[in-house]
């Protein structure tokens, strides 16, 4: 029985120390998780409020171009002298057009024309004009806030409709680019700047002002602001020549025939867009609520050179909300210049983290812009300076076997060289390559001198602060009579002119027998560290020298030092 009890008693205690055991096992398996440095910037950053983004599907939705594109083929292609099936009485359809024309400036009459457009759009285009609505409640009050501000009809805000489908992205086959599709001289004009990084005419708010400068100015000269929509269509030139034609008829619709093609449907769907957004709800028309507007952004002006990939990485920004709010940027890069400001445009609340956490933003730009590769250009000045710290050059050869596809560009590109040098390495004299040929791509390295040419360098070395007096003898008397000196003074003076020494002619000589130098400190070179003394302060004391070089000279491993101890302080020249 006794041994039973123990049996037993063994056994659980064996359990229990082999559960201890598999308990420590996993707590020693537990992985440490490196943190990256762009963690380690975010978790120190101060947030305020919860971080919100535009939900993706919305995002979808705003950065569409089909609207665009259907948009552009209804003004091409509805012909409004085509009779339309849906329901709609005509009765009831000249009712709505009448109150319309009473509460805006615009010559708003029934005409056949008209009816069939605003039945066409109705028709087919139910799902385009939800999806629309949607997208105007996130402009549409900035539309306003400044046509108002110019006195321009509230209701043209239905013209960037029509002309982008509220595509800030917006191009057209001829160039007029953004919300309100202005052509490069017209941008100009209006201070629109247009480079390689910036794209102004899509810019919301500047296009915006843009566009109400010269609605103005247009309706300045013909005083009809139907006249001033089919102008800023076909320009004012065309629509002059239509007066003229017309026998001096000022109405949209008397001159109408006489207008380019495209600009006699221009007006009409410019109508019809209208009557469809006061009176979608009453043909079941309705758009989804917006999550955010214009007003709840704001902009802040960076002091960097930043990439929306980098703003996305530390402010968890999705990328395409960054090209939604900042569609200026042509190549999603933020430039700076010193005198030309440039905005980042973020949701308040991003605003907020932003601000908060500037400092360490900038410091992980500047981290980044570190990683990036710079070319090396290498004179004999360079290589000079590289030899005295033991660095010189190296040529290193890759080879790439040419892809279907592959053209000289993409290859120099992705191997950070010139299409001539790639040219010139593998004589190649045209463009032509071919599938499974191999290149030369040659890059310039620095390297660690070789430890033998070090040794020679310092063996060769000729030694200072000896007077001595060369004497050329015949051939078969010439010997070399070495110099006394202190082993420290000369491998710190080869060290120091590694490069001149293997430059030095090898020619024997004989040297007249001198006394031992004195050993006075600063004939060796030598430095005694004295109490206070720290690597900083003596590298201060002696031009030229840095902490780097003391280290190196003396084989410090950290930067800690005793008083009496003595340190090489060779100087670079």
């Amino acid at each position: 029985m006794s041994k039973r009890t123990l049996s037993l008693l063994l056994a659980a205690f064996s359990i229990g120390a082999f559960a201890q055991e598999s308990a420590e096992a996993d707590v020693q398996l537990k992985p440490v998780t490196k943190m990256s440095f762009l963690d380690s910037i975010k978790s120190g950053f101060v947030r305020h409020d919860e971080l919100r983004c535009i939900d993706s599907l919305w995002m979808k939705e705003l950065t569409n171009t089909d609207l665009f594109d259907d948009m552009q083929d209804d003004i091409e292609m509805v012909n409004p002298d085509e009779d339309v099936a849906f329901e709609l009485p005509t009765e009831l359809l000249q009712q709505r057009l009448k109150e319309l024309d009473a509460k805006s400036p615009f010559n708003i009459e029934y005409s056949k024309g008209l009816e069939n457009i605003i039945k066409s759009y109705l028709k087919n285009r139910p799902k385009s004009f939800s999806r629309l609505m949607a997208i105007s409640q996130y402009y549409f009050p900035m539309f306003e806030e400044h046509l108002a501000k110019y006195d321009v009809p509230i209701e043209i805000k239905y013209l960037a409709v029509i002309e982008s489908a509220l595509n800030p992205r917006a191009k057209s086959r001829v160039g007029a680019t953004g919300l309100w599709q202005f052509m490069y001289p017209t941008g100009k004009q209006y201070n629109l700047e247009v480079n390689s990084y910036v794209d102004e005419r899509c810019d919301p708010l500047k296009a915006t002002e843009a566009a109400c400068q010269y609605l103005s100015s247009l309706y300045n000269i013909f005083g009809d602001w139907d006249l001033v929509l089919a102008s800023y269509n076909a320009g004012p030139g065309n629509v002059t020549k239509a007066i003229r034609r017309s026998n001096g008829q000022k109405n949209y619709w008397n001159i109408r025939k006489n207008l380019p093609r495209e600009t006699q449907g221009y007006v009409p769907a410019f109508l019809a867009t209208m009557y469809i957004y006061e009176y979608g709800k009453e043909h079941g028309i309705t758009s989804n609520e917006a999550p955010v507007t214009y007003f709840e952004t704001d902009t802040i002006m960076v002091k960097r050179k930043m990439t929306f990939k980098q703003v996305a990485d530390l402010l968890d920004v999705p990328v395409e909300e960054l090209e939604f709010l900042n569609p200026i940027y042509k190549l999603d890069v933020i430039p700076y210049v010193a005198d030309e400001p440039h905005y980042l445009r973020l949701p308040k609340d991003k605003i907020g983290l932003f601000t908060s956490n500037e400092k360490a933003i900038y410091a992980y730009v500047d981290y980044e812009d570190l990683k990036r590769e710079r070319p090396y250009f290498i004179d004999e000045q360079d290589k000079e300076a590289l030899a005295s710290i033991g660095k010189t050059t190296k040529v290193s050869t890759k080879y790439h076997t040419v892809r279907r596809g592959d053209v000289l560009g993409t290859i120099a590109n992705k191997y950070g060289v010139s299409v001539s040098d790639l040219k010139k390495w593998n004589r190649v004299k045209g463009n032509t390559i071919y599938a499974g040929q191999k290149l030369k791509i040659h890059k310039t390295i620095i390297v660690n001198l070789p430890k033998e040419e070090t040794a020679v360098a310092a063996k060769t070395a000729k030694p200072k602060k000896v007077e001595a007096k060369p004497e050329v003898k015949k051939a078969e008397e010439t010997e070399v009579a070495a110099t006394e000196v202190d082993e420290e003074v000369m491998a710190a003076d080869a060290e120091e002119k590694v490069e001149e020494a293997l430059k030095a002619p090898v020619t024997k000589v004989a040297v007249k027998e001198t006394k031992k130098p004195k050993t006075a400190y600063e004939e060796a070179r030598l430095y005694i560290v004295q109490k206070g003394d720290s690597l900083f302060s003596i590298a201060k004391k002696h031009p030229g020298v840095t902490v780097e070089n003391l280290k190196d000279w003396n084989k410090l491993s950290g930067e800690h030092i005793k008083p009496g101890m003595k340190l090489k302080v060779s100087s670079i020249n």
